[in-house]
């Protein structure tokens, strides 16, 4: 079954093999990529096209925070579109451009007001080193090597983890510093260890080079790593003395994945230019933004702002933003998202006091991660660093089939589900994980 010359909705297995024939997956080798075909989504569930049902357990990439088929975004999509689908982003504006721009400045930290709008995550961090560029007159970007930043040229390069290997050399300027975790056998630095060792690398650097430090408030796919109390009011005060901007990269943290609109809430951190997406539509539509302070938007009141696509500020995008916002104040979805976090923390805990194989566990929100290890006492990871293992594909195979989705990345299981889950969807989802584990035990030692 190809599905050519096919009356009617195809059926899952002709989904896949159009979509493998004539179309390109992403961080893939082609010949043993498995997707899962998808005919509709809701809630925090989604079907496949035979009917089959699976619980979201990472919200898509991390980014569907208002859960699946929230009718108020889709109509709000569906009324811009039918109103006004696009405009030149340069030569003209639009209400919902207006109306977007005044909401995020209510929303932002501290004194973030003017914002500039992407088509996504990347685009957003992209742009963010090209302002921070054009402010300071510097060059140099700093950023951490347990990242994610984006796959476009400039935010692969900003990019930490292995992704960023094969799309070398990238863009110039870029210094990696080393983060406050170094893995499970010795997990965590104090703040004041984390904060020497950047400041010697601005140092060794040159601070008069450096443009920008761009960093994940809690690190997302590299673990979900949450900084130690004063790492990140540190870091602040460092890029202050030396005359260095703050780029918070809010795309996977913001919108409610960590109990608070942004994960700098938490900390009171205010930084000179935040990025985001994924949770600012839901995902529903492409969009991103950049937000600056004051003293950085200013540059351009006298200054050509050099960059723009065809898609910036697109009007559908930006109801989309609009509608999903509504959608997280109406519902209380960010309260729910911090007060179903701590039941998320319960069973993570749960099953760290049942599984031998749970060497590690954190979480903050609804952005939670699982460390599978071989070995408590020397931290052995279940799969290497930028690898798999036996163990961690029949685990995932295994709640694929009882209807769990989740993200593996190496050792790491995320536990990442839309913000209105309920207790009861969040114990469905860590009951599969519970059987699941007993498959990454048998794989310990000592």
């Amino acid at each position: 079954m190809t599905g050519e010359d096919h009356e009617g909705p195809l059926s899952a297995a002709a989904v896949v093999e159009l979509s493998k024939r004539y179309t390109l997956f992403d961080w893939a080798v082609q010949s043993k990529i498995s997707p899962i075909p998808v005919a509709r989504a809701k809630g925090v569930y989604f079907f496949d096209p035979d009917g089959k049902r699976y619980l979201d357990f990472n919200s898509q990439l991390m980014s569907v925070n208002a859960g699946h088929g929230d009718a108020r975004i889709a109509e709000a999509i569906a009324k811009q579109a039918a109103e006004l689908a696009y405009v030149s982003s340069a030569a003209m504006t639009s209400e919902v451009r207006a109306l977007l721009g005044r909401k995020l400045a209510e929303l932002f930290p501290g004194d973030i007001e003017k914002s500039f709008f992407t088509l996504g995550g990347a685009e957003a961090n992209e742009n963010a080193v090209r302002i921070a560029r054009a402010v300071t007159g510097r060059q140099k970007i700093l950023a951490r090597y347990r990242s994610y930043h984006g796959a476009t040229s400039g935010a692969i390069t900003l990019t930490g983890d292995p992704r960023r290997w094969a799309n070398e050399p990238g863009i110039s300027g870029v210094v990696h510093v080393l983060d406050f975790y170094h893995g499970t056998t010795r997990p965590m630095d104090s703040a004041s260890d984390a904060l020497a060792a950047l400041e010697e690398t601005i140092v060794l650097e040159g601070a008069s080079t450096i443009a920008a430090f761009i960093l994940e408030p809690v690190t997302g796919t590299n673990g979900i790593l949450i900084p130690p109390d004063g790492y990140l009011e540190g870091v602040r005060e460092l890029c202050d003395r030396y005359g260095i901007l703050l780029i918070a990269d809010e795309v996977m943290s913001g919108f409610g994945r960590t109990g608070a609109w942004f994960a700098l809430d938490h900390w009171g951190v205010v930084p000179d230019i935040i990025t985001c997406a994924k949770g600012l539509t839901s995902s529903y539509v492409p969009l991103g933004a950049v937000g600056m302070r004051p003293h950085v938007a200013s540059y351009f009141d006298d200054h050509v702002f050099a960059g723009g696509l065809t898609y910036n500020s697109h009007p559908v995008g930006l109801a989309a933003a609009l509608a999903t916002i509504r959608v997280y104040e109406e519902d209380g979805l960010i309260e729910h998202a911090a007060k179903m976090g701590e039941v998320m923390a319960r069973h993570h805990e749960e099953l760290a006091g049942r599984h031998p194989s749970v060497g590690g566990h954190r979480s903050i929100g609804l952005f939670g991660c699982l460390e599978l290890v071989r070995n408590r006492a020397t931290g052995e990871p279940m799969a290497a660093f930028n690898g798999s293992s036996p163990e961690m594909a029949e685990l995932m195979a295994f709640v694929l089939d009882n209807g769990l989705f989740v993200n593996l990345h190496w050792n790491q299981v995320m536990t990442n589900p839309p913000l209105p889950i309920t207790e009861a969807e969040l114990a469905e989802g860590f009951e599969v994980l519970d059987r699941a584990l007993e498959i990454t035990d048998r794989a310990v030692t000592g």
